[in-house]
């Protein structure tokens, strides 16, 4: 087991975009990090690479869409660090059509909204363990423009639009969860919140299928870089108990739709967790 006196922060998506820019300033500013991913750090990163090597970044690799990869990963990370102060349900992704999970769940859905509750559940021991117990989930202004929300479609959606259908959803979904929870882990010393990292440029070549066409060129050319993001997520590490399932956007508390769903939508994922992964 890894003890250290250092805070110690889980970053899923750790190694690309807003996730790999997190993961440096937690670095630069004393941190280590447990990263959840499925594919390397990129080589050019020899920053990263040394850390690597030191253990101030220890690697556990899953595919976070297929549960018996994440539940191997979750073991292994329960096994091998002593606390964790900080969790960042940061991966996630804009797919360009209607994908599925090998568990049959629309791909938007199983990432961007179980997936987030299960490794939170499952790490709450290590985050009780810890100094600043906190969760910050990574949502979405995206889903502002959303006129109706039904809880329903959302494993299984009946249409697909890129970026305004199930992803905008799906970050709405994540938000309404962490709002609905939040009380009961705010009784047990951990806080959660969602926060909007905003319009990042995290384009990379081969990988903005998930954009509309119209969007692309100025994410491309306007969009700022993924640090602005990170930062914010950063920040969200001063929040107090007392912003227990709030959402931030641009940096402040930001009023969201559909609240009466938040139970709703916490029942469902809770649902998978209990009957589905809990009995792998």
């Amino acid at each position: 087991m890894i003890i250290s006196k250092r805070k110690t922060a889980l970053v899923t998506g750790a190694n690309s975009g807003i996730g790999l820019e997190l993961t440096k300033k937690l670095i630069e500013n004393g941190w280590e990090v447990a990263a959840l991913i499925r594919s390397e750090f990129p080589q050019e990163e020899l920053n990263i690479h040394q850390k690597i090597r030191q253990g101030s970044i220890r690697i556990y690799r899953a595919d976070l869409s297929d549960f018996t990869k994440i539940k191997t990963a979750l073991m292994q990370i329960k096994e091998k660090e002593a606390k964790l102060d900080a969790l960042f349900n940061n991966a996630g992704g804009s797919f360009p059509s209607l994908l599925f999970s090998p568990q049959g769940r629309e791909l938007h859905y199983e990432i961007q909204t179980v997936v987030p509750y299960i490794i939170t559940m499952e790490l709450l021991d290590l985050l009780k363990k810890g100094e600043h117990r906190i969760v910050i989930q990574t949502s979405s202004d995206a889903f502002k423009i959303k006129k109706s929300f039904v809880p329903e479609e959302l494993a299984n959606p009946p249409k697909f639009q890129k970026l305004i259908g199930p992803y905008a959803t799906t970050k709405l979904a994540i938000t309404l969860w962490t709002y609905a929870l939040a009380p009961k882990l705010r009784q047990e010393g951990i806080t959660i919140v969602s926060i909007d990292p905003g319009n990042n440029n995290t384009m990379r070549k081969g990988r903005n299928g998930g954009l509309p066409l119209v969007i692309q060129p100025f994410i491309k050319f306007f969009g700022p870089h993924p640090s602005v993001g990170a930062s914010r997520l950063y920040a969200g590490l001063e929040s107090s108990p007392e912003d227990a399932g709030v959402y931030f956007s641009k940096g402040k508390p930001s009023v969201f739709q559909f609240k009466q769903h938040a139970g709703k939508v916490l029942m469902q994922v809770q649902s998978i967790y209990e009957n589905e992964y809990l009995p792998l």
